[in-house]
């Protein structure tokens, strides 16, 4: 639910509300229902509204509450805003609206930076208090919601994404080689708060900013994973009942907070058919949605799921909609999907997401995702063989994690770009923070608290709001993610992986969806680079642009487009496809930005 953006000056000059206009219009499809700017002396704000709850104009944003003195621009969703509002009634509060953004004021104004710890949901806000004359700025405990800024002397800029900071002008783009060095590591994630580019960071997920009209800066974590077995022993069983009962408070609160209709991406697999097991009974005629795409004729990866979503979408008589989308469509909006990504992203199903949005945003506002449930609950391959390694923690981690090893990113990226093994020294640091039981426990909590937020969840939120499309996510509920995180990492992993799940499942969604294979969502053309796919890739990799910008080794460059089918990472990527993505990226984004308006 929408985009959001605004400015903040330090120097005493107003802000410049073309500037915000600029930012707004990037983030038009975030939000087509509504737009709009206010300003109030040293702050501005805007933004674009998805109208999903209290579709009245009386929830649109800007919201300022003059009795307050407050304002608020925000994007996401508060999933438990109903108990919350009639609790700040009884302490006296009134509202003049019926939706969830009103009340992030009224809690702010009764709590303080501490009313984040009262939200159950995602999101990212700013509340500018009048009185104080202070900035509030907040992000959800998984980084759900996207929240951007770049801060100078004059000023702090923040916006829902890297695009929007980019059209205000007056940033430096140059590459930041620490976040290169993630980018190439960890499959294209670059931790918070650095992005790829110098000038423009991201808050934390968990935390919190308060700003002066100083300039002074104030961040705040409000909230931190526990790792560790409860003091009492729970048996199999108890684990398994207490994770059926906070699951499905945890798919109600998210289908409930909305005042349209609520659909699911049905991939086929286990968590996306376990959401509409769950949803079946309390919905009627719910919609769902699968797309499909073209194998590579060679039975080298199938690339559609729809042996599997078909058996749920027969056993819960689901109104379906099921998209096939040939290899011709893909190659061809390609280009589109990456001017979307607020940072490029290697995943072969951003460009899924994004082809199955458009199509999904026709048909509702709103979806739940399966999303997160592999990070929470321990369903990739890599974990049962990282716990089985020898060696240190940052070892077992990164020889089967690591996209490359650190000499290997020496030869792809030019001398001007290295930096010692940052990404070995970053990952060491956060497995060894307090509060994890064992080395599992140490790696489950930093994927789901850091590295799903800059890939799966991240993708997720660009691709389906680019179509002003709401991706709601269950299985990172705060309260499911606590209870999973306890609970001894041999019950996740047992029977392949995610055993709490299939056991909640079994008798509910087909059996043949619990004990399949473990499947991803192809696009077989990204993995497998042939034909017309590496000739776009090769295009882009000796194009002018990226010779000039002089990022990569030409050698190493060369090795991969001989052999494109040669290079994988340890966890099935295109190295191929990592160049030639974030080359595209930067010209779509950064080369058309570098004139400042």
């Amino acid at each position: 639910m929408c985009g959001i953006c605004g400015e903040l000056r330090f120097d005493g000059a107003l802000p410049d509300t073309s500037v915000i206009q600029r930012m707004s219009d990037k983030l038009a499809r975030r939000g087509p229902d509504h737009a709009a700017l206010i300003s109030d002396g040293p702050l501005a704000f805007g933004h674009r509204r998805l109208a999903i709850i209290d579709l009245t104009p009386g929830s649109d944003q800007p919201m300022v509450d003059k009795e307050l003195r407050l304002a608020l621009v925000f994007n996401g969703t508060i999933y438990n805003y109903k108990e919350l509002r009639s609790e700040l009634a009884e302490m006296g509060y009134t509202f003049f609206s019926e939706g969830d953004s009103e009340v992030i004021i009224k809690a702010y104004h009764a709590w303080g930076e501490k009313c984040v710890e009262r939200f159950y949901g995602m999101f990212a806000f700013a509340v500018w208090d009048m009185r104080h004359t202070i900035l509030f700025l907040a992000r959800d405990r998984f980084g759900i919601k996207p929240l951007y800024y770049s801060l100078d002397g004059a000023s702090l800029r923040f916006a829902s994404s890297v695009q929007a900071l980019l059209a205000a002008g007056g940033v430096d783009t140059s590459i930041d080689p620490v976040a290169l060095h993630h980018y190439f590591t960890l499959h294209a994630v670059v931790p918070a708060p650095r992005t790829i580019l110098n000038g423009i960071k991201k808050l934390p997920p968990a935390t919190t900013m308060t700003v002066s009209v100083a300039g002074q800066v104030t961040q705040r974590t409000y909230w931190t994973l526990d790792a560790t077995r409860p003091a009492h022993n729970l048996s199999e069983q108890d684990w398994l009942n207490a994770t059926r009962v906070v699951l499905a408070r945890a798919v109600e609160r998210h289908r409930l907070a909305s005042d349209v209709p609520v659909g699911v991406l049905l991939s086929g697999g286990l968590d996306s058919s376990l959401l509409v097991g769950l949803l079946a009974d309390h919905v009627d005629d719910l919609l769902t949605f699968s797309v499909g795409f073209e194998d590579l004729g060679d039975g080298a990866e199938k690339a559609d799921e729809f042996e599997y979503s078909d058996q749920v979408v027969e056993r819960f008589k689901t109104r379906h909609h099921k998209y096939l989308i040939p290899n011709s469509e893909v190659l061809k909006r390609l280009p589109e999907a990456v001017s979307n990504m607020a940072e490029p992203m290697v995943g072969q199903d951003a460009v899924a997401f994004y082809l199955l949005s458009e199509r999904v945003a026709d048909e509702v506002k709103v979806v739940l995702s399966g999303q997160g449930a592999d990070e929470v609950f321990g369903g990739y391959f890599w974990y049962p063989q990282m716990d089985a390694a020898a060696g240190s923690p940052i070892d077992c981690f990164r020889s089967h994690y690591f996209d490359r090893d650190h000499a290997e990113y020496l030869d792809t990226v030019a001398p001007a770009y290295h930096v010692p093994d940052v990404t070995a020294e970053l990952v060491e640091r956060e497995l060894a923070k307090p509060k994890a039981d064992s080395f599992l426990d140490q790696v489950l909590r930093f994927d789901v608290t850091t590295l799903i937020v800059d890939d799966p969840v991240k993708r997720v939120d660009n691709m389906t709001m680019a179509w002003g499309l709401e991706a709601r996510v269950p299985f990172l509920d705060h309260e499911l993610v606590e209870l999973a995180a306890r609970m001894p990492p041999s019950l996740k992993l047992k029977g392949g992986g995610k055993f709490p799940l299939k056991a909640i499942a079994r008798g509910l969604i087909p059996d043949a969806v619990i004990d399949r294979p473990k499947g991803y969502f192809p696009v077989p053309a990204l993995k497998y680079v042939r034909g017309e796919f590496l000739e776009f890739m090769r295009d882009i990799l000796d194009s002018d642009a990226c010779r000039k910008r002089g990022l990569y080794q030409r050698p190493y460059v060369e090795k991969l487009l001989a052999e494109p089918e040669a290079h994988f990472t340890r966890i099935q990527g295109s190295k191929l496809w990592h160049l030639a993505l974030l080359e595209l990226w930067l010209q779509l984004n950064v080369d058309a930005d570098k004139i400042e308006p």
